[in-house]
């Protein structure tokens, strides 16, 4: 399986419609301002009409996808994409005040091997017990970007911490995009559920296009920018939205 449109294949065969009502209230682990809206803007947008509460975790600054930019230093592009994250939610009809900013650096995103990865936990963990979400959206643990991987372990390791687990669904970002082989799930390793967002899929794209630093050429002076074109925003142009789940809590 080389190409997206295998991995699509093999995940789509796999999927089984997830019931809404069994998500419930629900904490987004977000790597970075716009992983929420493109895994899963358009589950949020749903549950939102059901009127269960959402809130959303940004882990990272944000602060690399236009690291050499004159116009937009660190700080300068920081509120920026939090203004953009926080301009999504309300397009997701999600409160700014269910939004929290981590602010770990990006692309140093704190593993379990990092001094600070304890102190990260502990806050993750204090959130875990102020919400009590149902459920926790997180990025799937072998995705190809190590700022996901990363907080994936964090929220792995606060979740031990707790006397009752919630429901964990993981969802996808650069497995399309960029996993190898070994990055994909396995068939009897993980549940594959699938979530029909047609209904939400216009609110869902105008979260996205929220992130304008991200989606656009709006900051045009740092040509190693990194940028979602229109061809890798196709890989998020479905009508649902894919997650995985342990196979061991249905064993």
């Amino acid at each position: 399986m080389n190409s997206g449109v295998d991995k699509a294949y093999f995940l789509e065969e796999a999927a089984h419609i997830v019931d809404l009502d069994q998500i419930g209230n629900t904490l987004v682990i977000a790597p970075h301002p716009d992983d929420e809206s493109l895994g899963c803007g358009g589950t949020i947008a749903l549950l939102r009409q059901r009127g269960y509460s959402v809130h959303v975790l940004f882990v990272s600054d944000g602060t690399m996808s236009h690291p050499n930019s004159p116009s937009y230093p660190a700080d300068r592009l920081r509120q920026v994409r939090e203004t953009e994250a926080l301009e999504a939610l309300r397009l997701l009809d999600v409160p700014a005040e269910n939004a929290l900013f981590m602010r770990q650096k990006d692309t140093q995103v704190f593993t379990p091997d990092s001094p600070e990865f304890a102190e990260a936990v502990d806050f993750v963990h204090a959130l875990l017990m102020s919400v009590r979400p149902a459920t926790v959206l997180v990025p799937w643990r072998r995705d190809p970007h190590r700022d996901h991987r990363a907080s994936w372990h964090q929220l792995m390791a606060a979740l031990a911490k707790l006397p009752t687990q919630p429901r964990v669904l993981e969802y996808l970002i650069w497995l399309w995009e960029l996993g190898t082989a070994q990055d994909m799930p396995g068939r009897d390793e993980m549940m594959v559920w699938s979530l029909p967002i047609e209904s939400v899929m216009a609110q869902r794209n105008l979260a996205i296009a929220a992130h304008r630093s991200q989606v656009s050429r709006l900051i045009n002076d740092d040509p190693t920018a990194f940028y979602l074109s229109p061809e890798l925003l196709m890989h998020f142009n479905k009508p649902r939205e894919l997650f995985l789940e342990e196979t061991t809590n249905y064993q």
